[in-house]
């Protein structure tokens, strides 16, 4: 695609010839009967009720006056769901999914493309020469299976970076537009214009990277633009990207998102706290900047008590936070299972306490959610908050889990979908 005359509103023209929306896969539940909730008590029920996509309130269940416990299998009646015991919780989000580099390694085109030094150089190699084979067929097809998986396990939101440079041009930011359309009913997709390659250190290429971003953070359904700082050759270019990325998420009024120090090295200076220093200086709450997401940030787990204590200093009220390298469909390893995430980190951070499940599943619920600047629902269910759940359905023996440890212990694959009131996903 050339940039020349190129503008937002020739790129939104192209979504002219979109398909029809999918349709959700049932109408509106009023009441979801019978469930156990997080925080309860494991052995009482209750009735969620919803009106106009969010929770209005949750009484004790009552299984007599309902007269659904007669009935031998799991039944709708009218637009009351009967949840037989099983336990309901926020819904799960992705704050860092690859919607154009998703199932390289598993696809047929790129099978001669594979890992033989694992090292960062050979990632970013290997990439580049996927990118030179995108096109919206292929780019539309592996997107669809990463959303489609998703919402299967219990996605309701998701970040998804789409890539601008000077190859892929706008491919990828097309493809996830009509994605993103496609797929509304059923997933807040939040797409993310993204600057993986330098923006100052190849000055043609930089150059021409820049241009198309500018372009991009005018479109309409671009809600994020970020970059990745650390790929410049040196600390001057770095802090050149800072700015530049900075002030055109302010200017046009995008959530950012920076990809920083990913390395361990104790010797080399993070960038994080230029980064905080850069946006500071914007005045970003004064000037209304959305959410600031920050990245892989791997140099963090090097820092002693002192530098966490001034790190959240130097944060003060800037709508901040921190979102790693998640094991997702971009990843040699994991699956589009978010839960799959909670429960390595049981075993990683030794996490089995009540309080630590509940901690770790929120890092992939509402937690996710927050750190992406969306609406979010805790693991109490507030009134008001969106209807957004997943529901666990019942383990092979016919045992329901009883909390929310239970399943950051052992997800299983079987779970159902609710976005605002409406099933999406159901297996």
């Amino acid at each position: 695609m050339s940039t020349e005359g190129e503008s937002a509103q020739d790129v939104q023209s192209a979504l002219s010839v979109l398909p029809p929306t999918r349709p959700c896969l049932s109408g509106h539940l009023d009441r979801i009967a019978g469930v156990r909730l997080p925080g309860k008590p494991p052995s009482s029920l209750w009735d969620v009720s919803i009106q106009e996509g969010r929770i209005s309130s949750i009484d004790p269940h009552d299984g007599n006056k309902s007269g659904f416990r007669n009935v031998a299998t799991e039944t709708v009646h009218g637009s009351t769901f009967d949840g037989f015991d099983r336990l309901l919780a926020p819904s799960l989000c992705h704050a860092h999914v690859h919607l154009d580099k998703c199932f390289l390694l598993q696809d047929r085109k790129y099978s001669d493309l594979q890992i033989e030094s694992g090292d960062f150089r050979e990632a970013m190699e290997l990439t580049e020469k996927a990118k030179a084979r995108f096109d919206q067929d292929d780019l539309l097809r592996r997107g669809r299976t990463l959303i489609e998986e998703s919402i299967y396990h219990g996605v309701t939101a998701m970040r998804a970076f789409v890539e601008v440079d000077g190859g892929v041009q706008f491919e990828c930011v097309l493809a996830g537009l009509k994605l993103k359309a496609e797929y509304r009913d059923l997933c807040d997709i939040q797409l993310c214009a993204f600057a993986q390659l330098p923006l100052f250190s190849r000055e043609d290429e930089g150059e021409q990277v820049r241009k198309l971003m500018k372009v991009a953070a005018t479109m309409e359904g671009i809600d994020v633009l970020g970059s990745t700082p650390y790929v410049e050759e040196d600390a001057a270019k770095q802090e050149a990207n800072l700015h530049w990325i900075s002030s055109l998420a302010l200017a046009n009024g995008k959530h950012l998102d920076l990809h920083l120090d990913y390395f361990l090295e104790e010797h080399k200076h993070p960038l994080i706290w230029l980064a905080l220093e850069t946006i500071q200086g914007y005045k970003w709450i004064e000037n209304q900047g959305k959410h600031i997401t920050l990245g892989h940030c791997t140099r963090l787990t090097r820092f002693n008590d002192e530098e966490w204590t001034a790190l959240r200093q130097s944060i003060g009220n800037l709508p901040v936070s921190f979102v790693g390298l998640p094991t997702n469909a971009f990843t040699p390893q994991g699956n589009c299972d978010p839960l799959s995430i909670a429960s390595l980190g049981v075993g990683i951070y030794q996490a089995g306490t009540k309080q630590d499940t509940e901690i770790l599943y929120e890092a992939v619920s509402n937690r996710a959610r927050t750190a992406i600047g969306c609406e979010s629902t805790p693991l109490g269910l507030p009134i008001g908050e969106p209807a957004d759940f997943v529901l666990f359905n019942r383990l092979s023996d016919g045992r329901c889990r009883k909390s929310i440890s239970e399943v950051v212990y052992d997800a299983g694959p079987i779970r159902a979908t609710i976005r605002r009131g409406r099933w999406t996903g159901k297996t």
